[in-house]
């Protein structure tokens, strides 16, 4: 039996010769870092300093985000959850790993294959941590794939949710389910066939496929044939609902049981399902680019072409097939998963949508109107500006409207005649953001406006292209970003004129300026008019745009230039406090623990009696509770139905009790490879409002883990009789308390 082969020399453009182009190559960062001293953005980073290396000092950076990820399966393996919650997280899951996969072990394999030696700090090659990976995705596979086929599809079924075979569908059923198929299926799958003719065709990323034996009747000839699942019609196709009972179809068993109405005349022997995963971490010398916008855009090109990471399929492939399909797709066999029955888990989010099962699903959540806006309904109420000037005021997503703070922000920035000049910097955004729209409606009412769009902005590239170009047409200046960085702070300055003069309104978040994960994101965001905050910010957006080598900031900790010296300065002023007799604190909430020289730095305030909390949702590096190590440090993550996405910080400082809130995580990324600002928090109140919610955290009964010295995590026990501390839950209830005497207004 044979198959013509893909054969690369017909693409115009061959990823893997590219990759050997490129084997051993070291990357010129000369040009790079010049232009970045010539911004003043330049940052020299030694690891000179950094004593400590190996597994006794370190996590596995890879290995604890699969920790990360056994703790959201967690969720949907909890049966005191809600059923559809359960199955939303199965999605989750799903989609963490696709995105794993894409960008740490396409970035792995990159490393493999330029040859390059150098191992993590923790002491792992690039072999020796995907073999590691593979064996804890194999487990992490097997449990949620058991979970969502032998726990929650039965419990689906017992509560009218069923998913069934064609076959064991009513003739009824049956004609629906074949209309549907000819009429929303069957004129959009084009079956691709190779043959002298027809090379083998190209494998989108996560896109699902039947790999399909044929035979030729006439003379039994072999063939074979690709069928792209269409990825714009439901996985399940709903065939009958009466009341809360539903029957749903997979779309690839219908296409399976019609598959030989695309090969008339030809005998179908087989047809499995594959589903691939590209790499997504491409190699960018964006240092070297004339026109960055142009380099981004090759990214993105070079991106779909780019290697195979990961492939999915159904176990009972035979054999043969699964050999030409790694052979044609150039697949090595340790980066094939096989399961039983069928693929990409992650579509599991749709049954979670369903409509009509409210007691499947956790209470809905509407985001209440913050205390400062309490005049919002009122036919004079005061302007968002003079409310602003009353007092800084803090607005914590999802639990407060984003519609009805930053949203209105820019709204009325851009209508009023006052206002003089807006600038933003942009990360994410939603599709069809209103924030853009109001942004380009100032423009066109002739104020001045700026955006700073990364268009570096992972797997969100060419949404920001996009935008970008649009707000140009707008008359927006708008700034791509700078070679060798990401901008990745969340700010927002709105110049306006007033009868003493200008004044400028600040906004400065921990989350991106994206309305949809507003909804889901755990955030926060200051509001002020402070002058020295309002002159960094001012002063960062002259930074970005322009050649400020000698720029400092008052009250804003920025990176890359200052803010891993001031973090350290913070960390070593505690430890100096507690080496003196002085109590000495630190609590940091953040997403990721991951900088070698921070956490040496906090091993050493840990060895002098600081008390150090942190509470990390994703991955830690950090090794808490170790004798003569790190004995003081506790490493807490809270897992739930939002997701932690706020940074704070407090440091005891004498009795000064500093905190500051921003978008940088404590990894070297953040604090070296990316334009980020911190931000002081120093009304009173506020600081009482986050000393509360870091209570919430850290008494936490329900959602909490604690990381052990092992590198495992284990859920906090609520103790019998005690009453139950869900964070999400109490501060839900506290945003909605009128009376709460814990206060969000300066």
């Amino acid at each position: 039996m044979k198959y013509n082969s893909f054969s690369p020399d017909k693409l115009d453009f061959d990823p893997i010769e590219n990759q050997k182009k490129k084997r051993g190559k070291k990357l010129a960062n000369l040009k790079k870092n010049e232009i970045l001293k010539e911004k003043g953005l330049h940052k020299d980073l030694s690891s000179s300093s950094l004593k400590i290396y190996g597994s006794e000092y370190f996590f596995n950076y890879e290995l604890s985000w699969l920790k990360f990820n056994e703790r959201v399966l967690a969720e949907a393996l909890n049966p005191k959850n809600k059923l559809l919650e359960r199955i939303k997280f199965i999605g989750i899951v799903c989609s963490n790993l696709d995105e794993f996969f894409q960008k740490r072990v396409g970035g792995l394999k990159r490393q493999q294959l330029a040859g390059v030696k150098t191992l993590s700090v923790d002491g792992m090659s690039a072999s020796d941590q995907l073999k590691e990976i593979r064996q804890e995705v194999l487990k992490m596979i097997e449990a949620y794939r058991g979970c969502f086929f032998n726990d929650l599809v039965p419990a689906m079924a017992e509560k009218g949710i069923k998913i069934k075979a064609y076959s064991e569908l009513t003739n009824y059923q049956k004609k629906v389910s074949d209309r549907f198929f000819q009429k929303q299926i069957y004129p959009i799958v084009t079956p691709l066939a190779v043959d002298e003719s027809h090379p083998f065709p190209f494998i989108s990323n996560q896109s699902l496929s039947f790999a399909v034996e044929l035979e030729n009747p006439r003379n039994k000839e072999k063939h074979f044939a690709r069928i792209k699942i269409p990825a714009n019609r439901p996985r399940l196709i709903q065939v009958h609902r009466r009341g809360n009972k539903i029957i749903l179809v997979p779309i690839e068993d219908l296409i399976r049981v019609k598959i030989d109405q695309f090969f008339p005349g030809m005998k179908v022997i087989s047809a499995h399902m594959f589903r691939v995963t590209r790499n997504a971490s491409v190699e960018r010398e964006e240092e070297e680019a004339d026109d960055l916008l142009e380099t981004i855009e090759d990214e993105l090109r070079e991106r779909k072409f780019s290697e195979i990471v990961r492939m999915e399929l159904e176990a009972d492939m035979p054999k043969h097939i699964k050999k030409y399909l790694l052979k044609n797709l150039n697949i090595n066999w340790n980066d094939v998963y096989e399961m039983k029955g069928t693929i990409g888990l992650v579509d599991a989010m749709q049954i979670s949508m369903l409509s009509g099962y409210p007691r499947l699903k956790s209470r809905s959540w509407t985001p209440v109107l913050h205390p400062a806006l309490k005049h919002e309904l009122d036919e004079e109420a005061p302007s968002f500006f003079k409310i602003i000037r009353d007092g800084d005021f803090m607005v914590h997503h999802p639990y407060h409207s984003f519609a009805l703070t930053t949203q209105r922000f820019i709204d009325e920035a851009a209508k009023d005649p006052k206002v003089l000049a807006i600038k933003q910097t942009l990360y994410r955004t939603s599709k069809d953001s209103p924030l853009m729209h109001s942004l380009m409606n100032a423009a066109e009412e002739g104020k001045q406006v700026a955006v700073l769009v990364e268009i570096k902005a992972r797997f969100d590239e060419e949404r920001n292209i996009t935008w970008a170009q649009k707000l140009e047409n707008y008359g927006v200046h708008v700034a791509y970003g700078i070679p060798g960085l990401k901008i990745h702070t969340k700010v927002t300055m709105v110049v306006r004129e007033e009868a003493d003069g200008l004044r400028t309104y600040c906004h400065l978040g921990t989350g991106n300026y994206h309305p949809d994960t507003a909804q889901l994101y755990e955030d926060l965001g200051l509001f002020t008019c402070d002058e020295v905050i309002a002159s960094d910010v001012t002063d960062i957006f002259n930074l970005l745009t322009g050649y400020a080598p000698d720029q400092t900031f008052e009250k804003l900790m920025v990176a890359p230039k200052h803010l891993r010296k001031q973090v350290t300065e913070l960390i070593e002023f505690e430890t100096k406090e507690a080496k003196e007799g002085r109590p000495a604190r630190i609590i940091a909430k953040m997403n990721s623990m991951e900088d070698p020289m921070i956490i040496q730095k906090l091993y050493e305030a840990s060895e002098a009696g600081v008390q150090i909390d942190l509470l990390v949702r994703g991955v830690c590096r950090l090794i808490p509770g170790k004798p003569g190590l790190s004995e003081n440090i506790k490493v807490h993550s809270v897992i739930g139905r939002f997701l932690e996405h706020s940074r704070i910080f407090y440091f005891s400082h004498a009795e000064e009790h500093l905190y500051y809130i921003g978008s940088a995580d404590w990894m070297h990324r953040n604090l070296d490879a990316r334009v980020e600002a911190l931000t002081p928090i120093e009304a009173p109140k506020l600081k009482k409002y986050l000393q509360f919610i870091i209570s919430v955290y850290l008494r936490d009964n329900m959602q909490r883990w604690t990381l052990n010295e092992d590198g495992t995590y284990d859920k906090v026990p609520r103790p019998k009789g005690t009453r139950k501390v869900s964070t999400h839950k109490v501060l839900m209830n506290h945003t909605q308390d009128s009376e709460s005497p814990i206060p969000m207004v300066g």
